[in-house]
């Protein structure tokens, strides 16, 4: 049997067991109820009658005389009359009066008049009014006795006793069962109607998935998320994060459930990369159906922050690698040519040449106004950079007010955002008219370095942020600013070194886009040379 169906029948059961109780407790109250309302109609009765003045008189002359009248004479008596009238308009089944004696003054079968009562009147002779069920020789009765006063005075001389019979006093109790029923029967009915619809929403949340089922499915849902290396998020329909792996939340670098991916700054599609938390991550985003209902989505987070800075410095390395293999071999040509110009007696020449040499490097780098620059690792990438900037077809060369008097300490960061800003403006540059180039200013102070990299491309467009990742599959034919992680890598290294990377101009209307980064504790003073002041 499922479980929602033992549910359904447990809640059922309990409905039924509650409105059985509720019915037989209501039901008590009701015929008790009832018991009372006879109980005060009979005392109302008899207080009525008792106050009668020929009562009172009758009464108080018979136990005053002492001698009881014949029965010919009781049944003919006012007191007889009186006591049939009360019982016939009330629908009493009996109205008795008696003497202090407690002899029957009056009585329904006319026999028993002049007969001492069946019951105690007692506590009516001491004044008392006394209402209770009980049994006399007209059967069980609901009765009422209240004591008969004399005339102008409040010494009880006898008794008035009215009783009802049973059956007339639960006249009204079918009615009473007929309404106990219908509404048992109609909270039977809503318990049942509340279990139904309690039972579906069972099934709708747990996807009728049940109890035992949930429970190994949580021990799979354990094994599997903590048995992964990439970050899972369980995303509902909302767009609230409901579940986290630990390895997301370490990447994340905070306990995101309860929070909305758009806070986290998690776009809900995939993309090949967004930069959250100093992380570049990777993020595929699948959505979750059963049946024709959308749960929500599954977000994978692949952390690949050290894999791009890694590739980010191999690039760096190739360049540098690929410019000292062009120095390596215009030096191994040069000293050829010096050589030659010795072996063929044309000294004046060869020293003339070397000292070209010394002055200029082996390299003639593409890279115009290498001249305002003298620091060694920046003058050397940047005209490694030249090289396949110029085969592309664009001009890289550095402002006129370029000037650095230090020497860098931290090449690997510098390398990196360099190469971003060069490359970002190199290929945004290569989509453009002719002229083609890339201007780049590079200046220091103290133990920082600010870089911008200014380009002839068309520019941003309005709206566009420079950071932004490209979606994985979206046509970015007109992205002419890189994919924005490399520079949302670069600002996040840059910021944990205490600097920025910021936008200067959006360009546009002829002219390219202006991006700046500022590197502090990268730069070290240089040292003085020999002869130097």
């Amino acid at each position: 049997m499922r479980f929602t169906t033992k549910v359904l029948l447990l809640q059922l059961a309990t409905v039924l067991a509650v409105v059985t109780v509720a019915t037989g407790v209501y039901t008590y109250f009701a015929v008790e109820r009832l018991r009372d309302d006879a109980e005060n109609s009979a005392l109302l009765i008899a207080r009525t009658v008792a106050a009668q003045p020929v009562v009172r008189a009758e009464v108080a002359a018979q136990s005053a005389d002492g001698v009881l009248p014949d029965r010919a004479s009781l049944i003919d008596g006012p007191l007889q009359q009186l006591a049939t009238e009360s019982a016939l308009s009330s629908g009493a089944l009996f109205v008795v009066i008696t003497d202090s004696s407690g002899k029957r003054l009056s009585h329904p079968e006319t026999e028993k008049l002049g007969e001492t009562v069946s019951t105690s009147f007692s506590e009516t002779l001491r004044g008392e009014e006394v209402t209770a069920w009980e049994t006399g020789t007209l059967g069980p009765s609901a009765r009422a006795k209240v004591p008969v006063y004399a005339p102008g005075s409040d010494t009880p001389v006898g008794q008035v006793s009215v009783g009802f019979q049973p059956a007339s006093a639960y006249d009204d109790l079918p009615l009473v069962l007929v309404v106990i029923a219908g509404g048992g029967v109609l909270a039977l009915v809503v318990g049942g109607i509340a279990a139904l619809l309690l039972r579906r929403w069972w099934e709708k949340t747990t996807l009728g998935i049940q109890p035992e089922e949930l429970s190994a499915l949580v021990q799979t849902q354990a094994v599997v998320l903590d048995g992964v290396d990439d970050g899972v998020l369980a995303v509902d329909e909302g767009g609230t994060v409901q579940m986290a792996n630990d390895r997301a939340t370490s990447v994340l670098g905070r306990d995101p459930v309860g929070t909305s991916v758009e806070k986290l700054g998690i776009p809900l599609k995939s993309v090949d990369g967004v930069v959250v938390g100093g992380h570049v991550l990777y993020i595929d985003v699948k959505p979750v159906r059963r049946g024709n209902r959308v749960l929500g989505s599954v977000v994978v987070l692949r952390d690949r922050t050290d894999l791009t800075a890694l590739a980010g410095r191999l690039d760096s390395v190739r360049s540098m690698t690929s410019a000292l293999r062009v120095q390596r071999h215009e030096f191994a040509n040069a000293m050829h040519a010096a050589a030659g110009l010795i072996d063929a007696g044309r000294s004046d020449e060869a020293a003339g040449f070397l000292r070209d040499l010394q002055q200029h490097g082996p390299v003639d780098y593409p890279l115009e106004g290498i001249e305002h620059l003298e620091e060694p690792f920046l003058r050397s990438y940047l005209g490694a950079a030249a090289l396949p900037a110029g085969e592309r077809g664009v001009a890289l060369r550095l402002a006129e007010d370029t000037f650095v008097l230090g020497e860098l300490r931290v090449v690997e960061d510098v390398a990196t955002v360099l190469g971003n800003l060069v490359g970002n403006g190199v290929t945004a540059a290569a989509g453009a008219p002719e002229p083609r180039w890339v201007e780049v200013t590079l200046m220091d102070s103290g133990d920082e370095l600010v870089m911008v990299a200014a380009d002839s491309g068309p520019g941003l467009a309005p709206g566009v942020d420079f950071l932004a990742p490209v979606d994985r599959g979206a046509d970015d034919s007109d992205r002419v600013h890189g994919h924005g992680i490399g520079l949302s890598l670069c600002r996040d290294l840059a910021r944990r070194r205490g600097g920025e990377l910021w936008l200067i101009d959006r360009g546009g209307s002829g002219s390219g886009a202006i991006v700046a980064a500022r590197l502090p504790r990268v730069m070290q003073d240089r040292q003085p040379q020999a002869g130097e002041q």
